[in-house]
């Protein structure tokens, strides 16, 4: 017979840039198999100044072949799959609670990247954060939930959704994920770029520079 209890558990997080100065927060949620320590690097082109970045890691932490050796991290498995999306729910909230009780940002930035994408996608709709601008990148929206029922996020958040040319998990997909949006009402900017799956450079920028000249 299953049984379950409630415990407290400590969780990690990077940042990189000054939150003393910076205009805007970014909270940057990794895909599968990534760690906060190394996804955080991506976004290190981003002048520090101006951005403070908040890579959060996922509670799940295994070697990526065998026993030893690299480590990952995931948000969840199919295994008791809601109490992890409650998990990932309350530990973003608590985190963007105490980042934004201590510092004052004039904008806030989502972003979720592969698997990382659906965390961020159930974050943003009913969660606390009220990011200003939501960025799906090279991830799927999660099926399970309807924008239009959320309590914040979507409808309200000037939304991306980002994908390579050449990235393996979306190849002959791209009509499906227009479809998708169409027909869940979900106004976003759809950006491609040449490359695989992964952040780009060159396109992040581009996507920081939007939002933020379009707030001024």
């Amino acid at each position: 017979m299953e049984h379950k209890i409630s415990i407290s558990k400590t969780a990690r997080y990077y940042t990189y840039g000054n939150p003393e100065t910076a205009d805007n927060i970014w909270i940057v949620l990794h895909g599968y198999s990534q760690l906060a320590e190394f996804f955080i690097r991506k976004f290190h082109q981003l002048n520090p100044n101006k951005n403070f970045i908040v890579a959060p890691e996922g509670f799940h932490r295994f070697y990526r072949k065998g026993t030893s050796g690299r480590v990952g991290a995931s948000w969840m498995t199919k295994v008791a799959r809601l109490d992890d999306i409650e998990d990932n729910h309350n530990y973003l909230n608590q985190l963007g609670d105490a980042l934004l009780s201590q510092y004052d940002f004039k904008q806030r930035f989502l972003l979720g990247f592969s698997q990382g994408g659906a965390t961020a996608s159930r974050w943003h709709n009913n969660g606390n954060f009220n990011a200003d601008h939501f960025i799906l990148w090279a991830s799927v929206f999660p099926n399970d939930i309807s924008i239009e029922e959320g309590t914040n996020g979507m409808m309200h958040s000037n939304n991306y959704f980002v994908v390579g040319d050449d990235d393996e998990y979306f190849q002959g997909k791209m009509e499906e994920v227009n479809t998708f949006f169409e027909e869940q009402n979900f106004e976003t900017k759809i950006k491609n770029f040449k490359g695989v799956h992964d952040i780009h450079n060159d396109t992040l920028l581009e996507i920081a520079e939007e939002c933020i000249f379009n707030r001024l």
